[in-house]
């Protein structure tokens, strides 16, 4: 099918409080194509976890999506029905979680974990999930002999590869991934996203890559989209956003990184 693969037009989400409805999203638009990196950008609290939510339809009570369209492939997610959406969502449409390292069953081992994944979307047996969860090992870098542990006995880094095999192991045409390295040290999310990177290249995955650093966003994403209070401010490509910002917010954020002195440029 041609055409975008994501396109959200006129997003608004609302937030029930005490003093009424809160819109924490407002009428937000843009595209993903496919095979797309693209990030979202912006300070905590500015509706970009919220918007990843909607997409998914994950949204719960207080937040509703108060109006607009979100089109997958074509079809308006805002209406399918929930059995539908079930169908969609994780098969179609995968989504990793800020800390998402913390989000594995501690009580249950990983190889139980992508056959309980597998088995409910794709109706897949014991054995057909073991094989798919070995391919996923080798992929993200894990030794295929640790499927049968537990997830206490991984490190941090290597846990955030599991949940991103989980994950792929549908193989989903869009992954979300809400700030899924915050929890991590510089080098461990370093490597983790260049192997994300790798691995859309030869999957052909659509990434919607959400993060507050501007920065390591413009290393990896195609296009850039920058929220400031719910609204989407600016979007453009890479090298729009970051040599020639159109907002003041957006120049305010590239302002905001730290630059190292020129002698400490030269010597890296």
């Amino acid at each position: 099918m041609s055409g975008p693969l994501l396109q959200v037009r006129d997003l608004s989400v609302d937030y029930l409080i005490d003093k009424g409805a809160f819109r924490a999203v407002k009428n937000v638009s843009f595209d993903i194509g496919r095979s797309e990196l693209f990030g979202l950008a912006g300070e905590s609290g500015c509706g970009k976890s919220t918007i990843a939510y909607a997409i998914t339809r994950l949204a719960k009570a207080p937040a509703w999506v108060a109006g607009g369209e979100i089109l997958f492939d074509g079809q308006d997610l805002l209406k399918l029905t929930e059995v539908a959406m079930q169908k969609v969502r994780w098969s179609r449409i995968g989504m990793v979680f800020q800390s998402a390292m913390n989000s594995l069953n501690p009580l249950m081992r990983v190889e139980d974990q992508f056959h309980d994944v597998l088995r409910r979307h794709n109706g897949f047996t014991r054995e057909q999930s073991r094989a798919r969860a070995e391919a996923m090992f080798k992929l993200v870098g894990v030794p295929v002999n640790r499927l049968r542990d537990y997830p206490h006995q991984f490190s941090g880094g290597m846990r955030q590869r599991i949940v991103i095999a989980i994950c792929l192991a549908l193989e989903p045409a869009l992954i979300i991934m809400d700030e899924p390295t915050t929890a991590l040290d510089v080098v461990v999310q370093r490597e983790i996203l260049e192997q994300v990177i790798d691995l859309q290249r030869s999957l052909g995955f659509s990434v919607l890559f959400i993060t507050h650093d501007l920065h390591l966003m413009s290393q990896l994403c195609n296009r850039i989209g920058v929220m400031l209070k719910g609204e989407l401010v600016e979007v453009g490509d890479v090298k729009q956003v970051s040599q020639a910002p159109k907002h003041e917010y957006t120049r305010k954020l590239w302002a905001s990184i730290p630059q190292l002195p020129a002698r400490a440029r030269e010597a890296v």
